[in-house]
């Protein structure tokens, strides 16, 4: 096990992935908040949950599961704990959305505000490709798992 945690913390003295996860980590904890806080124009969780279930038949476990991803799991990935554990989840979170929302729309987002128009799936194609690069490199130069597996080289 202590391997498997070791190989899962793992990263190097990059800035690249510490540049990638801060910014990664405060636009999905903006997404987050609005669901779990209804800030910036979100509706909080019980709009989010119902309106989930009824558009998408999602189960409300499910949507809180995203909830606390986007919020909880957006500032542990800022600080750089368990990087590709959160990338992962914010990875998985960006595919399902695109199914079950974006695909239907095409590749651009609704430049044109057009209300009978969804939003594409680019803004998640480049969320994607940031959590393959955090996936593969974990948190760099300034992140928790990096100092966590410095100390325990160190004792």
């Amino acid at each position: 096990m202590k391997g498997m945690v070791q190989r899962i913390l793992a990263t190097n003295m990059d800035i690249t992935p510490t540049i990638l996860r801060i910014v990664l980590g405060c636009v999905i904890f903006a997404d987050g908040a609005q669901k779990l806080f209804g800030v910036w124009g979100g509706h909080g969780p019980s709009w989010t949950v119902a309106a989930w279930q009824q558009w998408w038949n999602v189960p409300s476990f499910l949507t809180y599961t995203v909830i606390c991803i986007e919020s909880f799991g957006a500032v542990l990935l800022v600080l750089g704990l368990f990087t590709r554990i959160w990338a992962f989840s914010i990875g998985l979170i960006m595919l399902v959305a695109v199914y079950l929302v974006h695909l239907r729309w095409g590749f651009y987002m609704n430049w044109y505000m057009q209300p009978q128009i969804g939003e594409g799936f680019e803004y998640h194609l480049l969320v994607l490709a940031m959590v393959i690069v955090l996936i593969l490199t974990g948190g760099g130069r300034w992140s928790l798992d990096r100092f966590f597996i410095k100390r325990n080289q160190t004792t």
